[in-house]
């Protein structure tokens, strides 16, 4: 991370540590101070940490930089957002702060509660954010002298998805992105912590013009296998986005979807509904069944979803196989047809991410309704089933290593949402009927007669 910044042509460097804990990332920038490869007379560094257990161990580090000359540190005690909320909404009462050069930070995750007074705080200073981390980087790129540089390690989680478009959109307009680095595990870079989903680092430039900009990759952080690319930016943010998704390309082929004439449909377009499914299993505990029964209807979980289509029953699985019909369930229930199934989670062993299914009414005989248990998104039309071939066509399309190749540009979670799959493009309505047409007539799909298949419907 200390590593990513260059220099800025100045004699007084003004560093920032938001969230310190005991100094580590000041001490690697400050060790490239004193080796000579950051040329500075002054470097004064503020370091906050709320942690007041942290603070001899921090105090203890950056001591050890007190014998070079031009250096003075400061130990905040006091909370990050609001100090800096409170300096930039013009608060009377509160510290100055400086404009930083340069700043570096691990910050905290946390979900930020609609009502806290931590969401309040960053509302005043011009900020709407649901993490504490992206509330951390929003605030520090604030600080930031005019060619000043960040540098963080947070989740990815902020690349897309509705919540963060805000934030997205206040470091697109606020900074230059100059370099991403895709820790590929989804556990080791943040090993102390519940936290699963890809890590990134992430350098920023304040109110500079947007250039390329240059990925790598590596597995962890031993960085053994580290590999570095350069991309224009229209590769990272596509130009006609409205959700600014940010794409993190691990190699420099093409993202065969974003360029694609045939692949531009939006599920509204193509009158697709998809939804979480609507039944959760504790909500409605009483009225589950273990196997079908006179007066239950099938409930379908992931595990029934095997090799592109379902298995149902299942007998002795841990899962329930059915689920009652009632009027506190009915309102959860789709008339039975078919259906494209996502499963929502997918296990970091797994090749793809998005994992799709064909739900076939035939399976489940006579029965009148189905259940989509909460794990599972459902494709539909207004709550009924799809036509045949495009139930197969769409579940081909999903299962294309294409889908899975852009999906993962923009997304590091284990979790695909529904929300996800419904800012993707799709083909038209006839490609998606043909795709579906040949998926029925094969024997096997393998996944590279499933790609060579598709390649050839949008050449």
């Amino acid at each position: 991370m200390a590593g990513l910044f260059t220099q800025i042509p100045t004699d007084r460097c003004l560093l920032l540590d938001a969230g310190a804990g005991v100094g580590s990332l000041s001490a690697a920038f400050l060790d490239r101070w004193v080796a000579g490869n950051l040329q500075f007379q002054q470097v004064e560094l503020d370091a906050f940490e709320l942690d007041g257990a942290l603070h001899s161990a921090l105090t203890q580090k950056l001591d050890h930089y007190s014998q070079y000359p031009g250096f003075t540190s400061t130990i905040h005690g006091d909370d990050f957002i609001h100090a800096t909320a409170d300096w930039l909404s013009g608060n009377l009462f509160a510290t100055a702060l400086p404009q930083y050069t340069y700043a570096i930070l691990n910050p905290p995750y946390k979900k930020i509660r609609s009502d806290s007074p931590h969401r309040l705080a960053l509302r005043r200073a011009g900020v709407e954010t649901v993490n504490l981390y992206s509330a951390f980087v929003a605030l520090s790129l604030a600080l930031l002298h005019q060619n000043g540089q960040l540098v963080a390690i947070i989740p990815r989680s902020f690349c897309n998805g509705p919540y963060y478009r805000p934030f997205r959109e206040q470091v697109l307009k606020q900074a230059a992105i100059r370099h991403i680095h895709l820790f590929g595990s989804r556990t080791k870079a943040f090993k102390g912590d519940d936290v699963l989903q890809e890590n990134i680092i992430l350098l920023l430039e304040q109110g500079c013009p947007q250039g390329r900009v240059t990925v790598s990759t590596s597995t962890d952080d031993t960085f053994a296998d580290l590999v570095t690319h350069e991309y224009s930016f229209d590769q990272i943010v596509l130009p006609h986005d409205p959700e600014r998704f940010i794409h993190v390309p691990t190699s420099p082929a093409q993202d065969t979807l974003a360029i694609s004439a045939a692949v531009q449909h939006s599920l509204d377009h193509l009158g697709i509904k998809v939804s979480t499914g609507p039944v959760v299993d504790f909500r409605v505990k009483s009225h589950l069944r273990a196997m079908p029964e006179t007066g239950t209807v099938p409930l379908l979980y992931p595990v029934h979803c095997i090799d592109g289509g379902v298995v149902w029953p299942i007998p002795n699985a841990k899962k329930a196989n059915a689920i009652q019909r009632h009027v506190d369930t009915d309102k959860w229930l789709y008339a039975n047809g078919f259906y494209c199934v996502v499963r929502r989670f997918s296990s970091k062993e797994e090749r793809r991410r998005i994992i799709a299914c064909v739900v076939a009414p035939s399976v489940f005989g006579d029965a009148p309704m189905l259940g989509f248990e909460n794990h599972l998104n459902v494709f539909h039309i207004n709550r009924a089933g799809l036509p045949k071939q495009l139930a197969y066509g769409l579940a081909l399309f999903l299962n294309t290593t294409a889908v899975d190749e852009h999906f993962r540009q923009f997304s590091g979670h284990t979790q695909v949402n529904a929300t996800d799959l419904k800012l993707m493009k799709y083909p038209s309505l006839d490609i998606l009927t043909r795709l579906g047409a040949w998926a029925m007539d094969q024997p096997e799909l393998t996944q590279g007669l499933i790609d060579r298949q598709f390649g050839a419907e949008i050449a």
